[in-house]
């Protein structure tokens, strides 16, 4: 009896020895650039460029999606930003580097509280706050919770609004007590590297992915056993969070801009970005034709030029995005001419 558990646990002793292992290398690959900043007996990671002299945008704060981390952000938006504004960005509580709190930082609503406090602690009394993803959902929880410290919410390809179906399995698994924290430290890792080259390529689908994008971005960090428990709480309470808020979005007053693609699939814009249209008055929609779930990335162009219009800078960013269309066009048509083989033998073309 003891050696058939012993053959059993084995096995298990080693998936857990491995990934602890991997968690650590991951760690190493991508360690924190951020500072930890006690807001009220947890800490959270954020890396935070103070106010240039010649800021001629207002403070911005960059909330990351589901199975990200700040660096997501930092790497679309800080070089292009870079002498603008001051910027936060932000590791969601549980994510990255920062701390999880309590059970209330597992609902957008309380990591929208923690964000706030972040911001006071860093001495940003008001900015625009700019939600990607699941970040959006944040970002509508901000703008309702905190109007004062709101002086605009950008949304980018946002999560807001109930969606039919659910999530993946492997997240109400990795969310089970006993069975999830199994699952979160021997299988997560082996599955989740097998899974990380597709996932990140179809998250930009069907624009292609930034060669350099896994480098800078560190997505392996969500594989760690409690960053993806904490991710996969976060997804299996979103729904009938969404359920609950969305019917107050119409009392955000906020300036507001929503900047989705019409080829997304990971999260549909008929719902979400056309919702957010529709619940808040004012607010102005730009749909960029051929993006997918990436507009911070494939329209940096749009999301900054929303800032500035935001602020108060008089532009028209229907024409801006449309701009935005014709270069994504000419890059695409060039991409592929250039991976078409060509007809001329090695020989004719001097190779």
């Amino acid at each position: 009896m003891f050696a058939e558990v012993s053959a059993l646990l084995a096995p298990l002793a080693a998936a857990i020895g491995y990934s602890s292992y991997k968690a650590r290398q991951f760690e190493q690959a991508y360690p924190n650039i951020g500072e930890l900043t006690d807001v009220g007996g947890y800490r959270m990671n954020a890396v935070h460029i103070p106010r240039p002299e010649n800021a001629d945008l207002p403070a911005l704060v960059f909330i990351h999606g589901a199975s990200g981390n700040l660096l997501d952000q930092v790497a679309a938006f800080r070089t292009a930003l870079e002498g603008r504004a001051e910027m936060l960005f932000v590791d969601r509580p549980g994510h990255g580097y920062s701390e999880r709190g309590g059970p209330e930082n597992a609902i957008p609503s309380g990591q929208a509280d923690a964000i706030a406090r972040l911001m006071e602690k860093r001495g940003i009394e008001k900015a625009v706050i700019v939600g990607h993803s699941f970040g959006g959902a944040i970002a509508a929880a901000f703008g309702l919770r905190h109007p004062k410290k709101t002086a605009g919410l950008l949304f980018l390809a946002p999560a807001t609004h109930p969606w039919p179906g659910g999530i993946d399995w492997y997240y109400h698994v990795a969310a089970a007590p006993v069975i999830g924290w199994l699952f979160n430290h021997a299988l997560v890792v082996p599955l989740g590297l097998r899974r990380l080259e597709r996932g990140t390529l179809n998250v930009f689908r069907p624009n292609p992915r930034p060669v350099d994008y896994i480098e800078k971005t560190g997505p392996s960090l969500v594989l760690r056993p409690n960053a993806f428990h904490n991710n996969a709480a976060d997804f299996k309470r979103l729904l009938a969070y969404v359920k609950e808020q969305s019917p107050l979005y119409s009392q955000i007053t906020a300036p507001t801009v929503i900047i989705t693609g019409d080829s997304d699939e990971i999260v549909w814009e008929h719902l979400h970005s056309r919702g957010l249209a529709r619940d808040i008055s004012g607010s102005e929609l730009i749909t960029v034709a051929g993006v997918g779930h990436k507009p911070d990335y494939l329209a940096t162009d749009v999301a900054i030029a929303a800032m500035e219009k935001i602020s108060g800078k008089p532009l028209d960013l229907q024409a801006i995005a449309r701009r935005a269309e014709e270069r994504l066009a000419v890059a695409s048509h060039e991409q592929t001419v250039g991976t078409q083989p060509s007809l001329m033998p090695g020989a004719l073309r001097g190779a």
